[in-house]
């Protein structure tokens, strides 16, 4: 990593001045720095070398370009991207915070109120990307920011590269794995034709997550998590949390319809099933 760090801190001179890693996953090495132009605190993600061979830069750096033009205050921005001696990388403001995943690891469960906030901004904000004609692709509690009680949709370039590479290999390469859970049975069957409805899924898979501490479909291994998700029913957050309202269980139940037609149509109507409990 000392030749990747060489070779983007030439490529970012003059603009942003390398700090320290801050994280490392199977998809990406995470650097806090610098934006000296600007005077503020950024993250550069550099992308981990399975994931560029698995991607192809081209794409990549086309998903990066159309996801930076979203501009809502739940989505966190894309300011700069680019190839570095065949290292990809994008900068995005430095987020304050944790991200879902990483508070569901802590606590597990949610309460039913701070479980439907996180919701309706995820909700909101990937709503706006509809309307816009851009899905995400790739919905999952680490790419849910909390900072300043408001929780934000990260990686839209990253995700929508992913979701549009091939799905058998980048399972080889293992970067699937942690996403595979909240994919919808027409991602996983490799539907070309996806829409806002695929989000949904995978939105109501993480609301049901913050209200059980599970994922809805989970197994020994990958091939027996993905033969769930396509064929077996529907599971009830009820039968986990009594708690949950009954309308609540019934808005995630229609969320993850195995059919897409069978899902809300919108992340609007989404949210107001919910708001009706």
């Amino acid at each position: 990593m000392t030749v990747v760090r060489d070779l983007l801190a030439e490529a970012l001179g003059g603009r942003y001045s390398l700090d320290r890693e801050i994280g490392r996953g199977s998809m990406a090495v995470v650097y806090l720095a610098h934006d000296d132009r600007d005077q503020r605190p950024v993250a550069i993600k550099v992308m981990q070398p399975a994931l560029v061979n698995a991607l192809g830069t081209g794409r990549f750096l086309r998903e990066i370009e159309i996801a930076a033009s979203l501009s809502h205050p739940l989505i966190v921005p894309l300011y700069h991207s680019g190839n570095a001696g065949d290292v990809l990388y994008y900068v995005m403001p430095y987020v304050e915070g944790e991200s879902l995943h990483q508070r569901l690891k802590r606590e597990r469960q949610l309460s039913l109120g701070e479980a439907l906030k996180i919701t309706h901004d995820a909700a909101d904000a990937l709503g706006y990307a509809h309307s816009r004609g851009v899905l995400h692709r790739d919905v999952k509690p680490e790419n849910i920011l909390l900072a300043d009680g408001r929780a934000l949709i990260a990686d839209f370039g990253l995700a929508r590269a992913i979701g549009a590479a091939d799905y058998e290999r980048l399972t080889a390469t293992g970067i699937m794995i942690g996403t595979v859970f909240y994919m919808s049975p027409q991602q996983l069957g490799g539907d070309l034709s996806l829409d806002q409805r695929a989000d949904i899924y995978s939105l109501g898979c993480i609301l049901y997550e913050m209200l059980t501490g599970e994922v809805p479909y989970s197994g020994l291994s990958l091939s027996q998590v993905v033969n769930r998700i396509v064929s077996t029913p529907v599971p009830s957050a009820r039968r986990l949390n009594a708690a949950v309202p009954p309308e609540v269980d019934g808005a995630i139940i229609k969320a993850l319809a195995k059919s897409a037609g069978d899902r809300f149509g919108s992340m609007q109507e989404f949210v107001a099933a919910l708001a009706d409990r």
